[in-house]
């Protein structure tokens, strides 16, 4: 059987272990998903692009499987970029495949045409036009830039006529990437020595660590040089959270800071296991004293200029780990983690009234401690993110380096697509399930049973916090109405997609609807209700 250009995206796209394309077709990408279907790829068909994408992110977490949008030209691009930028800054090896008009066409033609290349390139690591003679070699460098280093979304432009057209090359053979090494000797050598003499050794860790599954040899190490781990927001879990070593995650809350930063301050060695700031909030630019060894352990070299390194270690992070593995003297002898630990569970204790407290406190004895979490941008996030305790890696997915909306839902329905078995619970606010709401039908259409808890207080929460913390009037952030119970009815919402919808108002309500709702066959749509300004003093 003859192959075509779209023929040979696809067979590449397998071998380098994609499973599955989302997105929402048009007339210039039929051949593409032509040729990805007949490559294995099944094709999701989602309701927005920027849901697609998130859908591929959320199953990429789960199943490693490479995650592929397709779109098609003009207003199918645009509508992705948000979704494409998220991925540049939360490092997801995104191919996003777009249909386009041939070369000569373009010149004559003007509907829907524009440069997509050109809106792209600040947001991706590369962006590639295919050509006809070379769409292996083009799609192949798509792949390896995607995947290598910090991962990041790779932009791949398709013409129709080349999408179309009989292959004039042979199938691409195979593609490989380079497993992360060790750093030179001489910088091993002296982060060793630091390490050796370090009474107060302390490690944070982020998403690269994650990206690499280093988790086992996090753990491993920290327990046996007894050393703290601090992780960002997505590096929850690569120490077991319930571990007397693992002081959470950090990153957005001022409160979890006055704690964490003070303790960072007394460290007289620091340890960055993948961190990478982008997803820390303003108050963690050069938090590292002049008396402080930094030491950090990258896939690449960094230049996000957020903080120094006195010792750069270039490599994978387990490797790297063994190599500074050392006779631990005794650390920390006043006991300053461990007081940060409790500070830190008191700060975020549930008060025992109704509120986010009680939603996710209730939510987290309810739900089995494998449930894989996703969580919206806003408020709630923050919260959650301080309370959730996370046993394993990617059990809590979100959007930390963008932190954009209307992430949470298409996230939980991709890794419900890649980890059936597992109870997955997506957190929202009500402004960001409006936002995106239209993916509930894909979660109906896909038969996929997520759990959505949308936290309902009529407001744009955190903006109307800042808002009231800058001195400034009431404007744009409140909706529904001056009148509760006015405003969008969600479980209705959630029934007319074809789900269970059910609103709540007290924990014990709560508790069982969501008890109800692991077992049940479709999606499940909570909508607890809270008092607004319940997220006062927080976080």
């Amino acid at each position: 059987m003859t192959a075509t250009g779209a023929d040979l995206i696809g067979v590449a796209l397998a071998k380098a272990g994609a499973t599955h394309a989302f997105g929402i077709p048009g007339g210039e990408v039929l051949a593409l998903m032509q040729g990805l279907d007949a490559a294995g790829l099944r094709f999701v068909l989602v309701k927005h692009e920027n849901g697609g994408g998130f859908m591929a992110e959320g199953l990429w977490h789960m199943t490693g499987a490479l995650p592929v949008l397709v779109a098609t030209l003009g207003p199918g691009v645009a509508n992705a970029v948000n979704v494409v930028a998220n991925a540049m800054q939360d490092r997801v090896p995104l191919i996003f495949l777009t249909g386009c008009v041939d070369a000569e066409v373009a010149e004559t033609y003007t509907h829907q045409v524009f440069d997509h290349q050109a809106m792209l390139r600040p947001v991706v690591k590369g962006s590639f036009r295919l050509a006809s003679g070379a769409v292996g070699a083009g799609i192949g460098r798509a792949i390896a830039l995607a995947t290598s280093g910090q991962p990041g979304p790779v932009h791949v432009d398709v013409p129709i006529g080349v999408a179309e057209a009989v292959a004039t090359e042979a199938a691409v053979a195979g593609l490989w990437t380079a497993a992360p090494g060790l750093p030179v000797p001489a910088a091993l050598a002296a982060a060793l020595g630091a390490l050796q003499g370090a009474r107060r050794p302390l490690a944070i860790a982020g998403v690269d660590a994650v990206t690499e599954a280093a988790g086992p040899a996090i753990t491993e190490f920290c327990r046996a040089h007894r050393v703290p781990l601090i992780t960002t927001y997505k590096g929850k879990g690569l120490l077991p959270e319930a571990d007397p070593l693992c002081l959470g995650g950090a990153g957005l809350s001022p409160r979890a800071d006055r704690i964490l930063l003070p303790l960072i301050g007394q460290a007289d060695a620091v340890l960055l296991l993948g961190y990478d700031p982008i997803e820390m909030r303003i108050g963690w630019r050069n938090p590292f004293g002049p008396g402080q060894t930094v030491i950090e352990i990258a896939p690449a070299r960094r230049d996000h200029a957020m903080h120094r390194a006195d010792i750069p270690l270039i490599g994978g992070i387990a490797p790297t780990l063994a190599a500074l593995a050392h006779d631990a003297p005794r650390r920390w002898t006043e006991g300053q983690p461990e007081a940060a630990r409790c500070a830190l569970k008191s700060a975020f204790a549930d008060p025992g009234t109704w509120g986010p407290h009680a939603v996710f406190s209730t939510l987290r004895a309810v739900m089995p401690p494998q449930t894989v979490v996703t969580a919206d941008s806003g408020a709630h996030r923050i919260l959650v993110s301080q309370m959730w305790d996370c046993p394993a890696p990617r059990l809590m997915l979100q959007s930390s380096g963008l932190c954009t909306m209307a992430c949470a839902v298409p996230l939980a329905a991709g890794a419900k697509l890649g980890r059936p078995e597992a109870p997955v619970l997506a957190f929202v606010g009500d402004a960001g399930l409006e936002m995106g709401a239209g993916e509930l039908a894909t979660l109906a259409a896909e038969g996929l049973p997520v759990i959505v808890c949308v936290l309902v207080d009529r407001s744009l929460t955190l903006i109307e916090m800042k808002q009231r913390a800058s001195q400034r009037p009431n404007l744009g952030v409140d909706f529904g109405g001056p009148e509760e119970g006015t405003g969008t009815d969600f479980a209705a919402l959630a029934r007319a997609f074809g789900g269970h919808g059910v609103d709540v108002s007290d924990s014990a309500t709560l508790a069982r609807e969501a008890a109800m709702a692991v077992t049940r066959q479709g999606f499940t749509l909570i909508a607890a209700h809270i008092p607004r300004r319940a997220y006062d003093g927080a976080f």
